[in-house]
């Protein structure tokens, strides 16, 4: 058996919160193990926001222009997918080579290790026939994978992915989405913009789902405005490919068709052969249950995706940064503490972790290192228009219980809403707390909805009173003017 390599920590994949996390403690002067199998910044950069909102923003500038009959005269459009397969390629993913990423990691201080890796024990990893011992703990970045149902037919069919979506050079004739989630209306809109005939089709009675059901209604008649068609309540049952095109049947008996199929029915923790067992935590569930510090165990963290807490790289960034001061705390309180003048210290050979840990506000102590909050978790779907949602929808509100207000403010009525045409209809909802005075959740819909939402975030973190939040001056004439009104509308 190989000798242990001993070493202050080893952060098991490198997507967004894991390189995060593993960058910062190496140059907080740790000795960092960087574990990962594929490329080293994860989903987002080569397959997810990134690449994704290049084709989104590709998309909506077809759109815009298409706007021009309205607003400004004529325009004749014709959409071409070569530049944007181009920029995906050459911008955004460097034809899905992570050595700028390798070399961002390696220059902090970080050392990278190709492979899968595994627990081995505590605070042991095996990456093949490599053993390394973490002095201070072993950070789980392992991500998720596509959650891919067992439809009959379908494993052996050459389904997308978002990967292969993001990837193609040429588009198809025609696309089947099964899934109406976020990713699926998403890129559901883009092909449609550039001349794919488009089929959704979702399980559940409505799309976009996990959201209010007035957001619902206005990412649908979208979508359809652009030639989407959209096919709710239908549970699916086979797939079959005849080498030319795809069949998608139903368990009523419907029937969709179409030359290529995108499966994007959610995602799923990558936890298999992770090991777990051999710390005594359980493998066969979907995410990875962590406490307010993102402790999976003793000496054990997870960070990202893989913790269930939302699929967003604003997440993975957050908690990244909650891993960081815990494992710093750590380690100085490991090596006995630190001169409060913030001298540098020796962890195990390492060198920095006091003045990191002046940096981070951690004063060493349990209760100084920030805790999550999720409370004001912002999610946004980039589809056209924007929808931005924060905290608690209506309907959660009320299953806890709690004494709910709601205001809601059509953006059409607004004056910058009726300079803009906006004829999607978007709007602002709110969702308050009547016997706290406080918002509690917020969506607001429209051609700037993802941006209009950070007041409303602040405003849930923070709690802020709803007589402060009325008592506020908004711009005129902007979009988040709306907000005013639908404060006013709270009832």
């Amino acid at each position: 058996m190989a000798e242990p390599e001993l070493v202050d920590v080893v952060v098991l994949g490198l997507g967004v919160g894991g390189e995060e996390v593993a960058g910062r403690l190496a140059e907080a002067g740790l000795v960092v193990v960087g574990v990962e199998r594929n490329l080293v910044g994860g989903e987002c950069p080569y397959w997810g926001c990134i690449p994704s909102k290049m084709m989104i923003r590709a998309a909506n500038a077809v759109a815009e222009a298409r706007r021009v009959d309205t607003l400004a005269g004529s325009v004749q459009v014709r959409p071409d997918w070569a530049p944007v397969a181009r920029r995906i390629r050459e911008e955004a993913t460097d034809n899905w080579d992570d050595r700028a990423a390798v070399r961002r990691f390696t220059d902090k201080g970080g050392r990278l290790v190709r492979g899968s890796g595994r627990l081995d024990g505590p605070g042991r990893v095996r990456v093949g026939d490599r053993v390394f011992q973490a002095r201070h703990g072993i950070v789980l970045g392992t991500g998720t994978r596509p959650s891919v149902p067992p439809l009959d037919g379908l494993a052996d069919t050459p389904y997308w992915t978002n990967r292969e979506a993001v990837e193609i050079a040429d588009l198809p004739g025609s696309l089947l989405v099964l899934g109406g989630g976020a990713i699926g209306l998403e890129l559901a809109q883009v092909f449609a913009r550039f001349g794919v005939r488009v089929t959704v089709v979702e399980a559940a009675d409505r799309v976009l789902a996990v959201e209010e059901p007035e957001a619902s209604e206005v990412a649908a008649a979208a979508l359809r405005a652009d030639g989407v068609e959209i096919h709710t309540g239908v549970e699916a049952a086979r797939v079959e490919h005849d080498g030319q095109g795809f069949a998608l049947r139903g368990t009523d008996g419907a029937e969709f068709t179409a030359e290529r199929l995108l499966v994007v029915t959610g995602r799923r923790a990558h936890l298999d052969g992770l090991g777990l067992d051999t710390v005594g935590v359980a493998a066969n569930q979907r995410y990875l249950p962590v406490d307010d510090r993102l402790h999976v165990a003793d000496g054990l963290w997870a960070v990202g995706d893989v913790t269930g807490e939302g699929a967003f790289t604003h997440i993975a960034m957050y908690q990244a940064s909650i891993v960081v001061a815990d494992v710093l705390d750590h380690a100085r309180r490991a090596a006995g503490g630190a001169d409060p003048s913030g001298t540098a210290s020796v962890v195990g050979g390492a060198v920095g972790v006091a003045s990191s840990l002046a940096a981070t506000g951690s004063s060493g102590s349990a209760g100084s290192v920030p805790r999550a909050d999720y409370r004001a978790l912002p999610r946004v779907t980039f589809t056209d228009p924007e929808i931005g949602a924060v905290g608690l929808t209506e309907q959660q509100a009320r299953e806890r219980g709690i004494n709910v207000q709601v205001g809601f403010s059509p953006l059409s009525s607004s004056t910058r809403g009726w300079i803009h045409k906006t004829d999607e209809g978007g709007f602002i909802k709110l969702v308050a707390d009547a016997d706290q005075g406080v918002l509690i959740g917020a969506t607001s819909v429209g051609p700037a909805g993802g941006e209009v939402l950070s007041g409303l975030v602040v405003a849930v973190h923070a709690a802020v009173p709803l007589a402060q939040l009325r008592h506020m001056i908004y711009a005129y004439p902007t979009f988040h003017r709306a907000i005013s009104e639908a404060l006013r509308n709270l009832g």
